[in-house]
């Protein structure tokens, strides 16, 4: 049903010929059209005329996904969750189950979202696309040094795609609007005891894109955004789509010349240039961002002259969520 209608465009359909069509009765055509309008669909009924689809709803349904693929994008295992732990804790316990390579989940909601160093991220309903993919590179760990950082290259891109804005990346992995943070991102991986390859390697991403303050809570209103709040409309199941894409052209990329995606990290990170605090286990430093590495790594320089490349830590950049000294 959802199939004629998407596909008649603005042309009427008459319940005589989806009856017909579809090989069910007049009544079941009833029946079809009220479930697609208690989905959140806008089904217009004329007499003599028929039936058209006006409106559908902002939903990450698998439907509105595979409808806003681009042509020759594939993804065989997408799972649409109305609710969720965590996207990436899923498809963890997914791939223990054998889960194969590609298999991608998105949440509508997730009670238990995760980031960075066991941070909660807050993920209500019908406001974010909670998105993970399951890549299983069959390399080794040092191979994939750089994949956090290309993630945040790849929902650059998807970003920019479906909002036409392209954020900036707080380093390592933050995206942000206008020096608040829109995105956080989370790259797992498991290794198999023997060869010491990747077993698997989850890349999972939130976006904020129509969230409020209300949605965020007062503190963490403070450092993050939306799309909404910086006055960009997206559809989320485009975001979805152009998500999936992205990551499936990352997972292309592993293991082979990730020079421009470094390039493009360079170009869109807003730590460079610009002080920073390096907060360590037992204290912070104050450091200079001068470039990232070939494996996304930060460099940087200290008062007395000396240079560090850092690939672990929390990084605070003098100008966004609330360092100003």
């Amino acid at each position: 049903m959802y199939h004629l209608l998407r596909t008649a465009g603005a042309s009427y359909i008459s319940g005589q010929e989806l009856s017909r069509t579809l090989g069910i009765s007049r009544a079941a055509v009833w029946k079809a059209i009220d479930s697609l309008r208690r989905d959140g669909y806008t089904v217009d009924a004329r007499t003599g005329l028929g039936y058209r689809l006006t409106g559908t709803p902002d939903s990450v349904a698998e439907r509105e996904i595979r409808n806003a693929f681009p042509p020759g994008l594939d993804c065989p295992d997408l799972r649409c969750l109305e609710e969720v732990d965590s996207t990436n804790s899923y498809l963890k316990r997914e791939a223990l189950a054998g889960a194969p390579h590609g298999t991608v989940v998105v949440a509508n909601c997730q009670t238990a979202g995760r980031g960075r160093m066991t941070r909660s991220f807050q993920s209500p309903p019908g406001k974010g696309v909670y998105l993970s993919i399951l890549l299983r590179p069959q390399l080794p760990p040092e191979e994939l040094l750089g994949v956090t950082g290309m993630t945040a290259v790849a929902v650059c891109a998807a970003v920019e795609k479906t909002a036409g804005v392209r954020p900036q990346i707080k380093w390592t992995n933050d995206l942000v609007l206008n020096g608040r943070k829109i995105c956080g991102i989370l790259t797992e991986m498991a290794l198999e005891g023997e060869s010491g390859l990747t077993q698997s390697l989850v890349i999972g991403a939130g976006v904020n894109v129509g969230h409020t303050d209300a949605d965020f809570g007062p503190e963490v209103a403070k450092m993050a955004t939306s799309l909404a709040q910086e006055g960009y409309a997206v559809s989320r199941s485009a975001l979805a789509a152009a998500m999936i894409e992205e990551f499936n052209r990352l997972g292309e990329a592993l293991g082979g010349d990730i020079g421009p995606w470094v390039d493009a990290y360079r170009r869109d990170c807003v730590t460079l240039g610009k002080p920073v605090r390096l907060l360590w286990t037992g204290g912070q430093t104050q450091a200079d961002a001068l470039d990232i590495d070939s494996q996304f790594g930060l460099i940087v320089r200290f008062p007395d002259g000396g240079e560090q490349i850092v690939r672990t830590g929390e990084v605070s950049v003098r100008g966004l969520y609330g360092y100003v000294e």
